[in-house]
């Protein structure tokens, strides 16, 4: 029996990128997961290669920047289907305008509600049953721009990333009496479709050479098959050939 049978999980930002990866690692390891997004068309398509693939998915259309909507989504799943094991906040953002020369008030809202307040949005919902139950599980995807800053990814990803990494410790430092983990994942540069969002996307090669979608899914799976005992409270991982130590990438303009 997979440790994951007869789990639930609920994965935001699911229709693309390490949210997608996290869905198909759970669900082919046998947890029942739900796929949250803003695109429904999207979550339905990549849900139906799961289930082709044998997962237990399901979708539900969501922006997590919106509480209420969280909550009713949360009601929902938890009246559907009695639980919520695992928590995995991947919905994300970053605008083109995100350096101070250019960074608008709404591009930084946006950055903020999809990155920040989403993820406390979610652990939000989902605390009260898991603090029934005595057990949960939450898994946040942050950024190595979190845990260490950059100018590639400008003030408000920073601001943001590095708020995910100090709101999961606050989890494992209130909730670890109610046998609640959480986990803050780190990940340098990730091929993923947010990489076209920067001032100057990376070209193909760069893409080839950096960690790839599954290797995130693989290690959301590693920390959500963990044991209740142990609490992995931050991962950062990097790929090999890493542009934070070589340089070589794109970087914020500087004046002449």
């Amino acid at each position: 029996m997979s440790k994951l049978e007869g789990k639930v999980a609920w994965v935001t930002g699911a229709g693309t990128g390490i949210g997608l990866s996290a869905v198909r690692a759970l669900a082919l390891a046998g947890a029942t997961v739900v796929m949250t997004g803003r695109r429904e068309q999207i979550l339905l398509d990549e849900a139906k290669v799961i289930k082709d693939l044998g997962g237990d998915v399901r979708c539900e259309a969501l922006d997590v920047g919106d509480p209420e909507a969280v909550d009713r989504t949360s009601a929902k799943l938890i009246e559907d289907l009695g639980t919520i094991d695992i928590l995995v906040n991947s919905a994300g953002t970053n605008v083109l305008t995100r350096y101070w020369d250019a960074q608008t008030y709404e591009g930084w809202r946006s950055v903020m509600s999809a990155n920040l307040d989403g993820t406390f949005n979610t652990m939000r919902a989902v605390l009260p049953g898991m603090r029934a139950r005595k057990d949960g599980c939450i898994i946040n995807v942050s950024s190595w721009a979190g845990a260490y800053h950059t100018k590639l990814t400008g003030a408000a990803y920073n601001a943001s990333k590095s708020g995910v990494i100090a709101m999961t410790e606050t989890i494992n430092m209130e909730e670890a009496i109610h046998g609640i983990r959480a986990c803050a994942i780190c990940p340098a540069e990730v091929a993923t479709p947010i990489l076209d969002k920067r001032p100057t996307p990376p070209n193909q090669e760069e893409r080839d050479r950096m960690l790839q979608m599954d290797d995130l899914g693989q290690t959301v799976l590693f920390v959500a098959q963990m044991p209740p005992r142990a609490c992995v409270n931050q991962i950062i991982i990097s790929p090999t050939w890493n542009r934070m130590y070589l340089g070589g990438f794109e970087q914020a303009p500087t004046a002449e």
